[in-house]
C-alpha cells in the first residue's frame, strides 16, 4: 500500500509512524512545503520516500496534515490527482468548512473527514512518536458521503493503530470541541501571556512556577500558525464559549470581592465532579 502524508509535523508524522510498524506491505511518501522539514523526515525515518502533487496517482491512502486554512485550498487540488480507488482523509480540529467545501466535489466518495483527538504540544518532524494514537478518539464527520470500500481501507488503518472511531456531524463537532479542545488552548495562551508581562518587573516569578503551572500552560507552547485558522474556521463557536467562560471568571472575581468564600468554596467543590466524569469516560473507552 501506498500512503501519502502531507504535512509531517507531529500528527502526520506520528501518523506515518504508526502505519509502517502496524501495516505489512506499506511505502510511506513523504510531502511538505517546508524542505528542511523533509528532509529531516527522511532522516529520521518517518518516510520512506519524497514525493510531489504528480506522486498522488500512485496513492491507495492519503492523509492530510496542514493547517485547516491550507486544507481548504488543498483537498480539492489533493482529490483532484488521485486515482478512483484512494482514501483521502485529513486531521484537521475543524470540520464543518472543510466538509461544506468538498461537498460537491467530484471525488468526495474518496475523502474521509476525520480528526484524531491526539496531540502534545509541540511540532515538527522530531515531534512524531510512537503510539500517539493508541486508545484515542478518532472522529469521522459525513462518513455516509465515503465510499464504503474506501471507509474500509481507512477503518483498517485506524484500527491498526489502536484508534476507537466516533461518528458525528460536522456542526456538533465545531460546537463540542470548541469547549474541550479551543477554549483549553486559549486559556493556556492566554495564562502564559499574563504571567510574562507580569515577569517583566518580577524576575523571579518562574522560579516559584510549580508543576500546577507548567501543565497549565503546557498548551501555550502549542503551533500559532496552527491554532490561529482553528480559531478563524471555529470563530462563532469559540467567542461563544470564551463569553461563557469570562462570565465564570468575572462571577469568581466578585465573590472575593465580596468575601463570599462560601460561595468560592461551594464553586470549586461542585467543579470536582469533573474527576468523576472524567474517570467514568476513562473506564469506558478501556471497556470499549
Amino acid at each position: 500500500m501506498n500512503v501519502f502524508v502531507i504535512g509531517i509535523g507531529l500528527i502526520g508524522g506520528s501518523l506515518a509512524k504508526d502505519i509502517k510498524s502496524a501495516v505489512d506491505n506499506v511505502t510511506v511518501y513523504g510531502i511538505e512545503s517546508n524542505e528542511a522539514n523533509l528532509a529531516e523526515a527522511l532522516s529520521l525515518g518517518i518516510i520512506d520516500k519524497t514525493a510531489t502533487y504528480q506522486d498522488l496517482q500512485l496513492a491507495d491512502m492519503v492523509i492530510v496534515s496542514i493547517p485547516v486554512d491550507v486544507m481548504v485550498t488543498e483537498l480539492p487540488v489533493i482529490l483532484d490527482a488521485v486515482h478512483e480507488d484512494c482514501v483521502v482523509f485529513d486531521v484537521g480540529s475543524t470540520k464543518s468548512l472543510i466538509c461544506k467545501v468538498l461537498e460537491n466535489h467530484p471525488k468526495r466518495r474518496n475523502f474521509l473527514a476525520c480528526h484524531p483527538i491526539a496531540g502534545t504540544e509541540f511540532s515538527g518532524p522530531s515531534a512524531a512518536i510512537n503510539n500517539l494514537f493508541k486508545d484515542k478518539t478518532n472522529i469521522i464527520c459525513e462518513v455516509e458521503l465515503t465510499a464504503f470500500k474506501l471507509q474500509e481501507s481507512a477503518l483498517k488503518v485506524f484500527q491498526a493503530v489502536g484508534m476507537r472511531i466516533r461518528y458525528m456531524n460536522p456542526v456538533a463537532h465545531d460546537k463540542h470541541i470548541a469547549y474541550v479542545s479551543h477554549l483549553s488552548h486559549i486559556s493556556s495562551f492566554m495564562l502564559g501571556k499574563t504571567v510574562i508581562e507580569k515577569e517583566k518587573n518580577e524576575r523571579d516569578i518562574f522560579d516559584m512556577a510549580g508543576s500546577g503551572f507548567e501543565s497549565t500552560v503546557r498548551l501555550a507552547k502549542s503551533s500559532p500558525a496552527m491554532w490561529t485558522p482553528i480559531f478563524k474556521q471555529n470563530k462563532e463557536n469559540v467567542v461563544e464559549t470564551l463569553e461563557e467562560y469570562i462570565q465564570n471568571l468575572t462571577a469568581f472575581k466578585e465573590m472575593l470581592q465580596k468575601d463570599d468564600y462560601e460561595g468560592i468554596y461551594n464553586e470549586m467543590n461542585n467543579t470536582n465532579k469533573i474527576k468523576g466524569i472524567l474517570k467514568r469516560n476513562t473506564v469506558k473507552q478501556e471497556i470499549e
